[in-house]
């Protein structure tokens, strides 16, 4: 079974450092929750808010070990009026035998706020 599993995280600026550092971030933890090796997953897409233009988030993808192969992508989010700015929203496309209810789905920094529902305490 392919699932998706979902993440996010804000930057206070639009620097290479501070994204990479953000996304890198993001991913050790959604890795790290759910088990993730790098030969279960299909693809990564990640999206910026039209605020974030210093560095593709997928570059920090690239410095962790064994996920040079991962095919990987970066995209611009819709500019909703109101929506989270400096957000990096990530899609991890993984083949898995966990079921929809035991994802685990991270958010880091403001974008917590985006899906309240889903917070782990």
């Amino acid at each position: 079974m392919i699932r998706g599993i979902r993440g996010a995280t804000t930057v206070t600026a639009d620097t290479e450092a501070e994204i990479i550092q953000a996304a890198e971030a993001l991913m050790q933890d959604l890795i790290e929750s759910n088990g993730i090796e790098a030969d279960m997953v299909a693809s990564v897409f990640f999206s910026t808010t039209e605020d974030i233009q210093a560095a593709f988030p997928a570059k920090a993808l690239r410095n962790i070990d064994g996920w040079t192969y991962v095919p990987v992508m970066c995209m611009k989010e819709i500019p909703v009026a109101g929506a989270l700015k400096s957000c990096i929203r990530v899609m991890v496309h993984v083949n898995t035998e966990k079921s929809q209810q035991d994802i685990q789905h991270i958010y880091h920094g403001n974008a917590v706020r985006l899906r309240p529902d889903l917070q782990n305490d």
